[in-house]
């Protein structure tokens, strides 16, 4: 992510602010022209420039004139908590915050993301739903997933004790809200770029046919555990359940990469070199390149990172190993996403 500066007085502030914490200026997130503007003193018009959801969700992105009133990544949530309940709203304010965080990078690629306005049955949408007891006083458990165009997510995963208990009893190195956000809209641009985009057969070649049954390969994986040696081939366990799941898991950590590369090097930060010089490399992850490029630039940060973490008794920031089968599914991926960025050029150009 790139580095936000305060537009009154231009001091440092970050993605998730809705205040300069320096000047006191009321700030919103213009997601088109990707910079903050300070929202208006007064209350009819700054009504007017906010999401609607700023008060509840802690929402502070500047409204979408194509979804007053709501901004771009918020018109995209179908269900959201019962606002009634006052303990569901702490986990929708971090859900939301790491939906922001995925809408940061769909729109910084120019990625197609239709609402279920523009595309009832297959659109982009979100319900953020909580468990619930039956009559039978039965817990009613809310599955995290996709479904045509639809991701639910459980509330209760906003929970930081919960998420963090989920992780353990999965044995999962890495449970995360934006990891959740970004996995499951791979599914869904899956859906988009693979399937409609006439690219099933290279996808099968690189991770699998999908049309092996679904159900039965996660019920497998779940009470098998995951296939031998599954780090030769896979970025985590899960992965190798089926190549859907390869995908999505693939493409969440796609964005890991390279967002986290834009951070790195917004910051100065860059442990790659020209051969025989003391000239570091400066790239832009979002735009070009090749995914050796990114790669390159990405893994010896991730081993410094890991170091630095140690350092101070935390576990690994990046806890996975890319090997070479890896690697090809992110170049896939990346190969995927920049002829996405090309056709969305061209339409602006037509």
């Amino acid at each position: 992510m790139k580095r936000f500066s305060c537009p009154v007085c231009a001091t440092e502030i970050h993605f998730d602010n809705s205040h300069c914490l320096t000047c006191g200026t009321r700030l919103g997130y213009d997601s088109a022209r990707e910079l903050f503007e300070a929202v208006s003193k007064d209350p009819q018009a700054a009504q007017a420039q906010v999401c609607e959801n700023r008060a509840m969700a802690g929402c502070n992105w500047l409204v979408d004139p194509a979804h007053t009133p709501y901004c771009t990544a918020c018109a995209h949530n179908r269900t959201v908590p019962d606002f009634d309940l006052p303990e569901n709203n702490p986990s929708w304010r971090k859900i939301e915050q790491a939906k922001r965080h995925l809408f940061y990078s769909i729109l910084k690629w120019r990625l197609p993301h239709p609402t279920r306005v523009e595309d009832p049955k297959t659109g982009l949408a979100f319900d953020f739903l909580a468990d619930t007891v039956g009559k039978d006083g039965k817990a009613k458990q809310v599955m995290t997933g996709h479904a045509d165009g639809l991701i639910t997510l459980n509330l209760a995963e906003g929970d930081d004790s919960v998420r963090a208990a989920r992780k353990q009893a999965l044995g999962e190195p890495y449970r995360t809200l934006i990891g959740h956000m970004r996995h499951e809209v791979g599914h869904f641009y899956w859906e988009l770029l693979v399937r409609r985009g006439g690219r099933i057969d290279g996808f099968r070649e690189i991770f699998g046919d999908e049309r092996a049954d679904y159900g039965d390969a996660l019920k497998a994986h779940y009470a098998n555990g995951p296939v031998p040696d599954w780090q030769n081939s896979f970025i985590s366990s899960y992965a190798a359940s089926h190549p859907w799941e390869d995908f999505a898991e693939t493409w969440a950590h796609y964005i890991h990469i390279v967002d986290a590369s834009e951070t790195a090097h917004a910051f100065g930060m860059s442990l790659r070199t020209l051969p025989g010089e003391n000239i570091k490399v400066e790239i832009n992850p979002y735009v070009g390149g090749s995914m050796d490029d990114l790669l390159e630039d990405w893994v010896p940060l991730t081993v410094a990172l890991n170091c630095l973490n140690r350092s101070i008794g935390q576990p690994e920031m990046y806890p996975f190993v890319l090997s070479k089968p890896v690697n090809k599914k992110l170049a896939f991926i990346h190969d995927l996403i920049g002829k996405a960025q090309s056709m969305a050029d061209a339409r602006q150009v037509d």
